[in-house]
């Protein structure tokens, strides 16, 4: 599902940022289109704008991004984030409601964009850091279909001018977690199969 609002930002800013990070984007045609429902982009996160950089390689859905509420209190990075749809989540607040929120979107028709790892990670390879479990739990909760992407760039450190590329998995359908709701530590199971197969796309070797 996209808004008009979106389709236009897209439609004008998409190739200028592409062209400003020097973006290669790789499984393009992976993306579910519409007609396939709303999927969750989980990505591996490096920088502010990565975000705006997912948005900007993906174009058969609006993926939309929680983003901490001080960002939007940036003027230009507010306009552009705020464009691309993403909204503001308070980080002091209650993580309940951002669920249900999120959860309610999904339900919606909407897509979500999600980090696994929680925060930025820069400059750090992403098999090296820690996996949070929102993903697995939303996921479970809503059926939803899961599109892993991956951000790789040189350091892990985003920098105008210096490629990067964007890589677009298959999506993971929910019949593929095979969610016993049974066994214990299944979301921790979940999200950790999920950011395997994330990190796995960035260590696929690309021709530059």
């Amino acid at each position: 599902m996209k808004s008009r609002t979106y389709d236009r930002a897209h439609k004008y800013l998409a190739g200028i940022i592409r062209f400003l990070f020097r973006v290669h984007v790789h499984g393009a045609e992976n993306e579910p289109d519409e007609s396939e429902g709303p999927y969750i982009l989980v990505s591996n996160h490096i920088s502010n704008p990565d975000p705006v950089l997912l948005c900007a390689s993906t174009g058969k859905q609006q993926p939309m991004f929680m983003g901490k509420k001080e960002l939007f209190k940036i003027p230009v990075l507010r306009s552009v984030i705020k464009a691309f749809g993403a909204f503001p989540v308070d980080r002091n607040g209650a993580d309940a409601g951002v669920v249900r929120k999120t959860i309610k979107m999904l339900e919606d028709g909407m897509c979500i964009g999600m980090f696994p790892q929680g925060h930025r990670r820069k400059g750090i390879e992403p098999r090296q850091t820690e996996v949070k479990n929102g993903v697995a739990m939303i996921a479970v909760r809503t059926k939803a279909t899961v599109l892993p992407c991956f951000i790789k760039t040189k350091k892990y450190r985003i920098v105008p001018f210096r490629r990067v590329d964007i890589f677009i998995g298959k999506p993971i359908k929910f019949e593929e977690l095979e969610y016993d709701e049974s066994a214990k530590g299944e979301y921790s199971r979940i999200a950790g199969m999920i950011f395997d197969r994330m990190c796995s796309l960035g260590e696929s070797e690309v021709e530059r």
